[in-house]
């Protein structure tokens, strides 16, 4: 809440939260909708709503002047109107999950809520008013973190239906912690997938002035209405800065920073695309397109196994865990290798925990948890040694995207699980790496 001498001042100007007003201070002039203050910073700052879509945080002081230039609409009083469809725009579908960018100031409480409407998210982002025709479907409010293959499933549900009602594509609200597990997950139980299908987030929510929220949202709109993408894939900043957001291959993004607006990174492979938020769309890498037979009808295959397991190999580590994993019953496990594929081998060694599973009929997968690069079996004896226990190197896969993979073939395909794990089905995996970016 605002503190006593703000809203003393709102008082005596007659100003309501939802009016426009002018600030002016040491910093600058700025104009706009007066928004809620929720329950964190300064209670002097006071915050505005721009003509641009940010927020903007203004500290009440001495030297700073607020005006009223007119009254807004307040509480209720917004977002009730009939959405018309625009016939010469494309149809887009929102699946609205939770997370930070699935977060909003409630005019009510003044506090995070997470109950928009189509036309309260028209209302925030006029701009996707102009892009296509918004359909906003609440699936649930989660944080990513508690996503589990219950949430992958009903999401990848509610994508199909609306491909298959004629959506021209599909932007799906995510928390950005576990984005990349389900961009995995939509990938292999989307089947035929001949639309795009777009996860987005925000580092940085909506009431804050550095958001990028408005942005991602936008940028995964324009791409979801008219790229002739078929896949599916994330949409977020390219950069830190406001230029541009890029498209990554949902089997191949890693987030690779807690808190920077471009967190995300295409591993091993360039981003698809990238795109602006004037909907100019520059395409970089391969991708499957749209095959021009009209509206997507997707095939599901959503089933998947929970019994599989991603462990990392690190010094002195105890070999136990595998066993551990046998007796639970577990059919698969991903491990997270160092360097080229390895895990201790003499010593503590891995080497008999992880043959006795093999024995027992579990797949064992091999990945590095280096950033960049493939596993090889065949530079180094230990790599020889840990692939003739059975060990199935898969290539340059993420861990996260092989823990995914396997789960769904031993849930799908479980008689080809073993013989498909190291084979590309869904851009998971690259013949030859294409692309290594760094931050900047």
């Amino acid at each position: 809440m605002y503190s006593e001498e703000v809203l003393a001042l709102f008082k005596k100007q007659g100003i309501e939260i939802g009016d426009i007003v002018s600030i002016s201070s040491s910093t600058g002039k700025f104009e706009g909708e007066i928004m809620p203050k929720t329950g964190s910073g300064d209670d002097n700052i006071i915050v505005l709503k721009l003509k641009s879509g940010y927020n903007a945080g203004i500290l009440y002081g001495k030297d700073v002047k607020v005006e009223k230039i007119a009254s807004g609409k307040h509480s209720s009083e917004i977002f009730e109107k009939e959405l018309k469809r625009n016939p010469l725009l494309p149809d887009v579908t929102i699946l609205w999950t939770g997370g930070t960018i699935g977060s909003k100031v409630g005019y009510r409480t003044g506090g995070v809520e997470a109950k928009l409407k189509p036309g309260e998210l028209l209302y925030y982002i006029p701009e996707l008013a102009e892009i296509a025709n918004i359909t906003l479907k609440h699936i649930f409010n989660i944080w990513s973190d508690n996503m589990t293959v219950k949430e992958w499933q009903k999401i990848a549900v509610e994508t199909a239906n609306s491909l298959k009602e004629g959506a021209n594509g599909v932007v799906i609200t995510h928390g950005t912690d576990t984005m990349h597990y389900t961009g995995a997950a939509l990938s292999f139980m989307l089947q035929n997938l001949n639309a795009p299908v777009v996860l987005t987030g925000a580092q940085r929510s909506s009431d804050r002035g550095s958001s990028d929220a408005f942005m991602n949202l936008i940028c995964a709109v324009h791409l979801a209405a008219k790229s002739d993408i078929a896949e599916v894939g994330i949409c977020m900043h390219a950069k830190s800065s406001d230029d541009k957001c890029a498209f990554l291959r949902g089997t191949k993004a890693r987030k690779m920073h807690s808190s920077r607006r471009d967190a995300f990174r295409s591993i091993n492979s360039s981003p698809i695309a990238t795109v602006n938020m004037k909907g100019d769309i520059q395409y970089i890498g391969n991708y499957r397109k749209r095959n021009g037979k009209g509206k997507s009808e997707p095939e599901l295959a959503t089933k998947f196994e929970p019994k599989v397991a991603l462990i990392k190999a690190y010094p002195n580590s105890d070999p136990e865990i595998i066993d551990y994993y046998v007796k639970n019953k577990y059919k698969g496990i991903i491990i997270e290798g160092t360097g080229l594929g390895h895990f201790p081998t003499s010593g503590i060694s891995w080497l008999p925990g992880v043959k006795k599973a093999v024995d027992k009929g579990v797949i064992v997968g091999m990945t590095t948890q280096c950033i960049n690069g493939r596993v090889n079996a065949n530079v180094y004896e230990p790599a020889r040694m840990i692939s003739r226990a059975g060990v199935v190197y898969c290539e340059d896969m993420l861990p996260e995207t092989a823990y995914i993979k396997l789960g769904w073939l031993l849930a799908n395909k479980p008689e080809q699980a073993k013989e498909l794990l190291p084979k590309d089905l869904a851009g998971e995996i690259t013949p030859r790496i294409e692309y290594e970016e760094n931050f900047d």
